[in-house]
């Protein structure tokens, strides 16, 4: 009789990654949690035209102040010697700044960041999907191609030859200069077949979104880069201007820039989200509301501003009430909304991961 080898165990190796979501390897809190998509499928609706002013809907601007709550940084692409930023690192990883020297956040970085957000709370689709992972996503979350027939978010942030009712300008930081920081190498995405990225039937378990944590994690192991970046509490300004606004849309858009008080959400802007990066909070310090034919009028027929249309102070925080209560009675999807409230909550007492995730 003889003896049978016994055979070795199987080592795993670099193309053989093992599952971030496998609690054996990785014993750190997921830093991402997947807000669910509503059990309806998203009400598609004729857009409000740009041809006109509407007498029915609301048309303005709004004043926003954004306060940097953990390290940002948005990447132009660029990494440049750090002899070019005059600073005393082999590289640097840039962010855009503007020809007076301020720190500059593209409108479209704001944009993307907002409408992930809205969409989420809302009955829409998705606005991007990847061809690699379109056959995961239920056919009724895929993105508008019809312009005349569009979900909630399309119809407020465009779509498929859809401009969309909000335009969003640059948001440009109150100080000169930036701060030095340093971006860890980042672990990428798993999302392979049995992960916490699918439901049972295969399909993708909802829309991804990042913990806001107490700091962002620094310099680890030296393996990383040094980043332009704006620092804790770096102050950014910006205006949004709207047109043919439903009061529950207003109220939707206000409700993500942490304007409700039952839901007090931050964003999260920029690179580095999974190692606590891009917390900001926003401020509405002022608003101009034109909601009638008298309004507009006056305010395109002339050339000095109309203050008599800016709201701030006690009558801003009851207008913005107003519409936040419209949004609740007729757009919110409440779970969704109680779901993603608890990821970007803030302030947080998390702190960021440790070692993979």
């Amino acid at each position: 009789m003889t003896n049978t080898p016994k055979p070795k165990p199987r080592k795993q190796t670099p193309s053989q990654p093992v599952s971030r979501d496998d609690a054996a390897v990785n014993n750190t809190q997921k830093p991402y949690k997947f807000v669910s998509f509503p059990q309806e499928r998203p009400r598609l609706e004729h857009p409000a035209g740009h041809d006109k002013f509407d007498k029915n809907r609301l048309h303005g601007t709004l004043f926003l102040t954004l306060k940097v709550k953990t390290s940002l940084h948005i990447s132009t692409g660029i990494v440049v010697p750090g002899n070019d930023v005059q600073i005393r690192v082999s590289l640097i990883k840039t962010m855009v700044q503007g020809i007076d020297k301020h720190l500059v956040i593209q409108g479209s970085s704001l944009k993307g960041c907002i409408r992930s957000v809205y969409e989420a709370i809302t009955n829409s689709t998705l606005a991007v999907v990847t061809s690699r992972f379109r056959d995961k996503i239920p056919n009724e979350r895929l993105p508008c191609r019809n312009k005349e027939q569009l979900c909630p978010a399309s119809q407020v942030f465009g779509a498929l030859d859809w401009q969309g009712l909000i335009e969003f300008n640059d948001v440009k930081c109150e100080s000169i200069g930036f701060n030095t920081g340093f971006m860890p190498s980042l672990y990428r995405p798993r999302p392979e077949p049995g992960s916490a990225y699918f439901d049972a039937r295969g399909k993708v378990a909802g829309r991804k979104f990042y913990y806001h944590t107490i700091r962002a994690i620094e310099k680890v192991q030296n393996q990383g880069i040094a980043v332009q970046q704006a620092a804790r509490e770096y102050t950014f300004t910006t205006q949004l201007q709207f047109k043919n606004i439903k009061p529950e849309e207003l109220g939707t858009l206000f409700i993500v820039l942490g304007q409700d008080s039952n839901y007090p959400i931050a964003l999260k802007v920029g690179g580095g989200k999974p190692i606590g990066m891009g917390t900001m909070t926003v401020e509405v310090t002022q608003a101009k509301i034109l909601q009638n034919f008298e309004d507009l009028r006056s305010h395109y027929s002339t050339y000095t501003p109309d203050k008599d249309h800016l709201l701030t102070g006690e009558a801003l925080q009851t207008f913005i009430a107003s519409q936040i209560k419209a949004a609740h009675s007729r757009l919110i999807q409440l779970p969704q909304l109680q779901q993603l409230a608890e990821v970007l909550h803030y302030p947080t007492d998390r702190e960021p991961p440790e070692g993979m995730y």
